[in-house]
């Protein structure tokens, strides 16, 4: 109770997570006297990082910046343009579909948000959209970064449930395709209902030939994804190959790279690799904590006298995780519930420990979108200039729909697992 009362005061002080789960299990060992753990405090956190895998993070961050530097991400995005039309509602069409296809290079919700805010809410006003649903359907678009691989949520999530980051990435494949239909769903009832304008009318031959100018910029997400699912590059390889197929399309295709940028461009990673890597590392102490203080087993114990079955379990989860998701970002999310949760849902209700990887991720990842907090909103707030309450509520539609996907994938395992069988 001193240890969640200590972690908890100072987690609403301002100190950064990783920072708050160290110093709460350095509160519990000195609060159960069990003095002989200080001992293995550092080789724990050193075991934690310690891991191949986990060199992928720092390279999709790096594939990120370079693709920002690059002017890659606009061409994504005229890319988009080009296969969506003259329809109602085009702009935030293509709003999601250019989302989806940097979410299979970026991998992050936040990073995507910022991105696609300074890109397309501009141009969506300029088109008759209200700015709020503007920014609020890019937050929603973003929400694909941590689901498309690559993701560095998935990633982690592998380190800490000790499954294969490949088998992670695949996974959230399909749960990404899904999302996007849906938000499209969306769009179309919403068009419908106010009217939506209709993207600017372009003939087929000005189509093609945006596609065809834009289509070199695809080359990063096949590589990066069409490697792995071939089996010819694991995560981490693919990773290394993608940055340098972004750096080369940034300088000879777009040509607004330049080899100059890299030393800031490789500070800025670093810098932010650091911190989600000193985030596993204390994830790897508090979880090796929580196994000693046999918090697991208590948690199994009261959350069988409430849920029967596999699917009770997984919607008391998805509650759970909604609500811890509202205050608390996504990999700091992981770090706190996987290690309790995981042990329950593959050992007491025989969960597949990769569905049960997507069923937390998009719960944690949609958190993001959702009071009190909402970060990816406070994202787009600051770069936009529209309010965060004000656009959760126009956009209401598209976290009912989220919320409906998140059934459907607890409810289907085959929704995660299809192209792993």
């Amino acid at each position: 109770m001193i240890t969640s009362l200590f972690f908890l005061a100072v987690m609403f002080l301002g100190v950064p997570i990783g920072v708050c789960l160290c110093l709460a299990g350095i509160v519990y060992i000195f609060d159960t006297d069990a003095m002989v753990l200080l001992q293995s405090f550092p080789p724990q956190m050193f075991g934690g990082v310690d891991s191949y895998g986990l060199i992928a993070i720092p390279l999709f961050i790096l594939i990120g910046e370079i693709m920002g530097s690059g002017g890659i991400t606009r061409r994504l995005v005229e890319l988009a343009m080009g296969f969506v039309g003259a329809v109602r509602g085009g702009l935030a069409y293509v709003n999601v579909l250019a989302n989806m296809m940097l979410a299979s290079i970026i991998g992050s919700a936040t990073a995507q948000v910022a991105i696609m805010s300074k890109i397309m809410v501009p141009e969506m006003e300029k088109q008759g959209y209200d700015k709020t649903f503007a920014a609020g359907v890019t937050v929603y678009g973003g929400m694909l970064g941590p689901i498309i691989p690559p993701s560095v949520m998935f990633v982690v999530y592998s380190v800490l449930a000790q499954v294969a980051v490949g088998d992670m990435l695949m996974a959230g494949i399909l749960p990404g395709i899904l999302l996007t239909l849906l938000f499209f769903v969306v769009i179309a009832c919403m068009g419908l209902i106010y009217d939506y304008p209709r993207s600017e009318k372009k003939t087929l031959a000005e189509r093609a030939r945006t596609i065809v100018q834009a289509s070199p910029t695809l080359l990063i997400p096949i590589v990066i994804v069409g490697s792995i699912l071939a089996g010819m590059a694991n995560p981490t390889e693919s990773a290394a190959v993608g940055a340098v197929v972004s750096a080369l399309v940034g300088r000879y295709v777009t040509r607004e790279f330049r080899y100059a940028m890299l030393p800031q461009i490789l500070l800025r990673s670093a810098v932010y690799s650091a911190i989600v890597l000193f985030l596993v590392a204390a994830a790897a102490v508090f979880s090796w904590l929580l196994i000693y203080g046999k918090v697991p087993q208590a948690a199994a114990s009261w959350i069988q006298t409430v849920a029967k079955d596999p699917v009770s379990f997984l919607l008391i989860t998805n509650v759970i995780l909604l609500v811890i998701g509202t205050v608390i970002d996504g990999i700091p999310g992981l770090i706190m519930t996987v290690p309790i949760l995981l042990p329950i849902a593959t050992d007491v209700y025989h969960i597949d420990p990769r569905h049960f990887g997507v069923v937390v991720v998009v719960n944690l990842v949609l958190g993001l979108m959702s009071p009190p907090v909402g970060l990816s909103f406070f994202v787009a707030a600051a770069v936009t200039g529209a309010k965060p309450g004000k656009m959760f509520m126009v956009t209401m539609p598209f976290f009912l729909i989220c919320c409906a996907a998140l059934v459907l994938l607890s409810l289907f395992p085959g929704l995660s697992l299809g192209l792993l069988k």
